[in-house]
């Protein structure tokens, strides 16, 4: 064990090294660039990266996170040292972290996250529009106005008379950095891992070697001066207080959640060699957004006292920690120790830097800002109105009141589609047809009783409702005039949006996904019944028609344009009793799932006939990225009856890469049906009987167990029943073994990025129990109050391989 985190230490130290070097490239540049956007001095840009790194590094609670000068801070900033002063605004930035400080102990961290992303987009493009409009003035050669309007009304004269150099300097700059990813080949991948920041500023620092251009003033490094008491009207202070707190604290978390998912997603590149066998790495640090918010406050307080930027966590050097290959909070903490040595002995290297090329990367960093995926996303969930409220309002107002009027517009829109409902009447061939569109709520009640009040008594209606909600007074109504109407001697029927009655007989088919299952037998047509092309199967299919596909039609539409996304490929038997949407409670697109008689994994080299598994696994870890692989076996297996009725002694032909061994091709003896539906194999080499050689190591494994006389396997809750069920149990542990003889397995393991579970399903009992983490091949049972991950399965010496998230282990703990 100690040699193993031993090993791990070695990989992390290093992966650590390496990401920190590369965002203290990005840094630099970076934090100069957004010093100089402010009008703060330049080495305060420094000071927040430093800062930044070291101290939110160490006390914050997403560890891969970097922190410093952070671009949604630049146009508060910026207006606080043309109103303020710049020694006022470390006092205020000062405030804003006692005020972070305090919000993160009273744990409202989650708070900050229920505000609309359509209103944090809208905030953070508008602060990229002002960005970009004022940089362009200092690309032109001239400085910008505090005013953005004011701003965009220059720009006609700055482009008719810029300054040639400092154009030149910063058009190389927006070239290489808008170039540099897209470099082909070979040299493009090689180049590609050097930030395209660092490259854009050095190639603008060459070009413009002799030229007279404004460049970097770094002053020499003195004891920073206190930060001066604010002065002026209080409420104008403590807004500008709120302010740096609400947009630092924000761009923070959400920087963190987002870096945390890009975590979960993959790991950083490969740091061995080819053809050198993967390394382990520690599992994930979990992210604790309130314990983040104190070490921002933290650190926001140390800037303010050291003459620093205000500070937040930044999506951009967050994520290319992660892709660097971080593993720990090492990586942002070295980034701010390199940040600090550069400032202090490589000042005269920093001055050699033209400012056109900050003001360029600054530029185009906010121009980014301005993302046409976020404007697509709130489009396709109607919220396009409040994303382009709080982008204008940050643009024209500021960034706070911004905030506040992206979230009046927001109340608005919600309000009005609750409240906002049509009720038409219609008469179809002597049927009249009311239809609702809009939520119904108890606003809307005195218009649907007018409307339902003008039918005549006696006819037949048809009230078709298209929202998605009705509270209990619209109901209440509806079916009191329902019912009254029907004891006039009328008709009526009560639909939704997708035609389907909204109270229906308790005889009516209930199997949706998603719901309890009940009476299922439901869609067998009766034994007299003749039912044109399939009997059952069309029954279900009609069935599905009627009730499901309404209900999933959206979805599968949106999964039709955008493609599958799985994060666990889930391996299962092919028995006909195992639902593996219901007992992990999963809908389209949920699962990439593979099922064979068995629930086996071949290894490597066992064959072309097993190439289907092998693919399956390849197309899931490779193509589809997924976080998780899930085997499941289940109980009075027919793959195992198969097994244990065999009279094949353990197999003796070669071994596979696992370990494991690989029977010869010899003929299997002669096998029968049995009364429950098991084979045991036959005499000729029959498809099954060639399949059932992968199980073999499973029957072999038992019988060692037996031999040793001791339990390999066990239940959480009960002695395993029998020897059918002990090597269902041992079959799934072999078969992880199995997963790991796969080289696309094997390394993603390794990088940290692949979890393996275990997991078996007593069907008389409708009980899921899963592998247990070091528990030696115990399985524990799943409860319904089940929320969080089983633990981590490390079966037969394999590196390690944990049961994914809490997913899946949710999912069947709603059963």
């Amino acid at each position: 064990m100690s040699q193993l985190l031993n090993r791990i230490g070695g990989v992390s130290c290093r992966r650590d090294l390496s990401a920190s070097i590369v965002i203290f490239l990005i840094a630099i540049p970076l934090s100069l660039g957004l010093a100089l956007a402010t009008g703060a001095p330049l080495q305060a840009g420094l000071v927040s990266a430093a800062v930044g790194g070291i101290v939110a590094g160490l006390l914050g609670g997403a560890p891969l996170q970097v922190s410093g000068a952070a671009t949604g801070l630049v146009v508060v900033t910026a207006d606080l040292v043309q109103r303020y002063g710049w020694r006022t605004t470390c006092a205020i930035t000062v405030l804003a972290g006692a005020a972070q400080l305090a919000f993160g102990a009273v744990r409202v961290a989650r708070a900050a996250l229920a505000i609309s992303p359509a209103i944090v987009h809208g905030m953070l493009a508008g602060i990229g529009v002002v960005i970009a409009v004022g940089q362009l003035h200092v690309v032109l050669g001239d400085s910008p106005d505090s005013s953005v309007i004011d701003n965009i009304a220059a720009l006609p004269t700055e482009l008719r008379h810029p300054h040639p150099a400092a154009l030149l300097v910063g058009a190389i700059t927006v070239a290489v950095l808008t170039l540099w990813p897209w470099l082909p080949g070979k040299a493009g991948r090689v180049a590609r891992t050097v930030p395209a920041a660092l490259v854009a500023v050095v190639a603008a620092t060459a070009v413009s070697a002799g030229m007279s251009v404004p460049r970097v003033d770094l002053p020499s490094w003195e004891v920073p001066a206190v930060p001066g008491l604010p002065e002026g009207p209080v409420l104008g202070l403590v807004a500008a207080v709120l302010t740096v707190t609400l947009v630092a604290s924000m761009e923070s978390l959400l920087s963190a959640v987002a870096v945390d998912r890009l975590q979960t997603a993959g790991p950083g590149p490969r740091t061995e060699a080819p053809g050198v066998a993967p390394r382990p790495v520690p599992e994930k640090q979990p992210t604790r957004l309130d314990r983040e918010l104190v070490g921002q406050g933290a650190a926001n307080m140390v800037s303010g006292l050291l003459g620093g930027l205000p500070i937040a966590g930044g999506a951009i050097r967050g994520s290319a920690n992660v892709r660097a290959g971080a593993v720990t909070r090492r990586s942002t903490v070295l980034h701010g120790v390199w940040v600090a040595l550069c400032a202090g002995l490589l000042a005269g290297v920093l001055e050699l830097i033209p400012l056109a090329a900050l003001a360029a990367l600054v530029m185009v960093v906010g121009v980014k800002m301005v993302s046409f995926a976020h404007i697509k996303n709130v489009q396709r969930n109607r919220e396009f109105p409040v994303y382009a409220a709080t982008l204008g309002a940050v643009v024209l107002l500021g960034v706070l009141q911004g905030v506040v009027v992206g979230i009046v517009v927001a109340v608005v829109t919600a309000l009005r589609r609750l409240a906002h409902t049509r009720i038409t009447v219609a008469e179809e061939a002597g049927l009249h047809r009311v239809r609702v569109s809009g939520q119904l709520t108890f606003l809307a009640v005195p218009r649907l009783s007018r409307a339902l009040a003008q039918l005549p008594a006696g006819a037949s209606v048809v009230v078709e409702l298209g929202g998605w909600f009705m509270d209990h007074a619209a109901y209440d109504a509806l079916h009191s005039w329902a019912e009254g109407h029907r004891a006039r001697g009328g008709w009526v029927r009560l639909g939704g949006r997708s035609g389907r009655p909204i109270a229906e007989p308790a005889s009516a088919h209930a199997c949706r996904p998603w719901t309890p299952w009940r009476n299922h037998h439901c869609t067998r047509p009766a034994p007299t019944a003749v039912l044109n092309g399939g009997g059952q199967l069309l029954g279900g299919v009609s069935a599905f028609q009627r009730h499901t596909a309404p209900l999933v039609r959206e979805e599968l539409a949106r999964l039709a344009r955008e493609g599958q996304r799985p994060t666990q490929l889930f391996l299962t038997c092919a028995d006909s009793r195992l639902v593996t949407s219901m007992i992990t409670s999963s809908g389209p697109g949920d699962l990439f799932t593979v099922r064979n008689v068995g629930n086996l994994v071949p290894p490597p080299g066992s064959g072309d006939a097993c190439d289907s598994v092998g693919a399956a696994l390849e197309y899931a870890v490779e193509v589809l990225k997924v976080g998780s692989i899930t085997v499941c076996g289940h109980s009075g297996c027919g793959a195992m009856q198969a097994l244990l009725g065999s009279a094949v002694p353990a197999p003796s032909g070669r071994q596979a890469p696992s370990g494991t061994q690989t029977p010869p091709a010899a003929p299997t003896p002669s096998g029968r049906q049995t009364p429950d539906g098991a084979y045991t194999p036959a005499v000729a080499q029959t498809p099954l009987a060639r399949w059932l050689r992968h199980g073999r190591p499973s029957l072999a494994r038992v019988e060692r167990i037996g031999r040793l006389g001791r339990g390999e396997v066990a239940l959480g809750d009960r002695p395993v029943a029998d020897e059918l069920e002990r090597l269902a149990l041992v079959n799934v542990v072999q078969q992880l073994d199995h997963l790991m003889a796969h080289g696309c397995v094997a390394r993603r393991v390794a990088e940290g990025g692949l979890m393996l579970q275990g997991m078996y399903f007593h069907v008389g009992e409708a009980q899921a129990y899963v592998l247990e983490a070091g528990g030696a091949g115990r399985f524990s049972a799943v409860r319904p109050d089940h929320g969080a991950a089983a633990g981590a399965c490390a079966s037969g010496g394999a590196a390690a391989a944990g049961v994914g998230g809490g997913s899946l282990a949710e999912g069947v703990g709603l059963m």
